[in-house]
């Protein structure tokens, strides 16, 4: 049976991690699953990424680490790299992802929700660097993690691996929002997305990953104006007209 979950909806790429009864913590077969999912996104507009049950993502599952205690070295850089394979596969989509979190987030479980584009949790989800307390580190997700929450969250956080809630993830810049209606800010979200030129925020999020120097940014900007799409966003502005790809986009946000 799949650990993951996928659906299409319209324009919406849904990935749901389907391991309830383990929280949806990872194996080998749930990260083999996830990597292959975000290979090939199609022209989705978003992807949104979940978890069914009572938790998001509770990290490494335990039958998957009690059977790392006996690999080698060799094998268990292996293990890992599968892992940091699938959360590079999320960072570099280049559709925005959108996580929607809830109940817990741990360990890996922080992975998924660092390489998200966008992330909505419930207040009640409890977050944690949690590695130290098994006495591992979270190597793999550092760099990710600290990108997201920056040195000084780090160097508390990765540390002692307690666990922070909701409003300490916001604080922090690991999550955008908090809310108890998450079908509804997901929504907002998605609707945003909609009357955004679909090549311009996938283009928007290269910048951020790429971080390009000046002349290269001059010579992006000059590409998307003069693009079929920036275009009809440049005209659409001066007519006082909704771009083409926004046509119904106020509706479907509700």
């Amino acid at each position: 049976m799949s650990a993951l979950r996928i659906e299409r909806d319209g324009d919406v790429l849904r990935l749901t991690l389907a391991r309830p009864e383990s929280r949806n913590a990872f194996d080998a077969a749930l990260i083999a699953e996830l990597a292959e999912a975000f290979v090939d996104v199609g022209t989705a507009r978003a992807v949104v990424l979940s978890g069914d049950g009572p938790s998001f993502c509770a990290g490494a599952d335990v039958e998957w680490m009690r059977a790392s205690v006996d690999l080698d070295r060799d094998a268990n850089v292996a293990d890992a790299t599968a892992l940091r394979r699938m959360l590079e596969a999320i960072d570099a989509c280049p559709a925005p992802v959108v996580a929607v979190v809830h109940g817990h987030a741990l360990g890996g479980g922080v992975g998924l929700v660092a390489v998200s584009d966008t992330a909505i949790a419930d207040p009640g989800t409890v977050f944690a660097f949690s590695e130290v307390k098994l006495g591992i580190v979270p190597a793999v997700i550092s760099p990710f993690a600290l990108r997201k929450i920056g040195e000084s969250a780090a160097r508390r956080y990765f540390v002692t691996g307690e666990r922070f809630d909701a409003d300490t993830a916001l604080r922090i810049g690991l999550v955008h929002e908090v809310t108890d209606d998450r079908d509804a800010a997901l929504g907002r979200v998605l609707g945003e997305l909609r009357t955004a030129g679909p090549r311009a925020a996938r283009h928007a999020k290269r910048l951020v990953l790429d971080r390009p120097d000046g002349p290269e940014t001059a010579r992006l900007i000059a590409e998307r104006r003069t693009s079929e799409e920036g275009q009809e966003g440049l005209r659409a502005f001066l007519e006082r007209r909704p771009p083409a790809w926004a046509q119904g986009a106020d509706e479907a946000r509700g």
